[in-house]
Order: structure tokens, then C-alpha cells, then sequence
């Protein structure tokens, strides 16, 4: 089964970008598609406008590509609820410094559950 996987991305996004900071004010998401613990294709897309209180802008879009789970350093409640709400499972990869590293981790079963605990108060992390 294709699953697709998106992670907050500096430019110029793909496997070897630096993994973006925050969730809602990263450059772009690089989105991963994996099957059988392999990676299947990597496209990037640009992150949605994002304002004060607009942090469910980005949890739609990425619902609307397709995405079943999210890789991300930071986020806020709202935004983690919202992921919930629709689907989306979110992992905890703050220690990563690539997308194409955290990538291999979540293939690998290494990644954590993001949960309340990594949340931050928006997106000044």
C-alpha cells in the first residue's frame, strides 16, 4: 500500500533539504511517496499562506494532496488536533537535520508520535 508522507522542507525541498522548523512556516513540503518500506517518488509542493489563527490553511491542503502522515519539529495544538481530526498521523523529527534522514526513520519505526508534549505555542520555536 502507497503511503504519503510530507515534511516541512527548506528550499529546495526533496530528500536532501534541511527539515523545516515549524510545521505551518516552513519554505515548502517535500512529499513522499513510500510502498514497501521504500521511497516511490518525491515531489514538492509550496506551503499555503499562514496567519495568525490560519493554521488550519496547511492541515487541509495536505489532506487535500493526499497525505496519511506528517513528520515535523514543531507545531502547535490547533494544528496537531486538526491533523488528528483528519487523519493524518504525526511524528515527532526534531532531531533530524534532512528530510531524507527523518524519512528513513519513520520507514525504520524510529519516530515517535508527536504529541501534546512537543507542541509549542505557535510559531515563534
Amino acid at each position: 500500500m502507497k503511503t504519503l508522507i510530507a515534511v516541512p522542507s527548506e528550499l529546495p525541498g526533496g530528500l536532501d533539504a534541511g527539515l523545516g522548523a515549524h510545521f505551518g512556516h516552513c519554505d515548502l513540503y517535500t512529499l513522499v511517496a513510500v510502498e514497501d518500506g521504500a521511497v516511490q517518488q518525491v515531489d514538492v509542493v509550496p506551503n499555503v499562506p499562514h496567519q495568525q489563527g490560519g493554521c488550519m490553511a496547511p492541515v487541509q491542503y495536505l489532506s487535500q494532496k493526499g497525505v496519511k502522515q506528517l513528520i515535523a519539529g514543531g507545531m502547535g495544538l490547533r494544528p496537531l488536533m486538526g491533523f488528528n481530526q483528519v487523519g493524518i498521523d504525526v511524528y515527532y523529527g526534531g532531531g533530524f537535520q534532512k528530510v531524507g534522514d527523518a524519512i528513513n526513520a519513520i520507514l525504520a519505526g524510529k519516530l515517535p508520535q508527536f504529541s501534546q508534549e512537543n507542541t509549542c505555542g505557535g510559531g515563534g520555536m
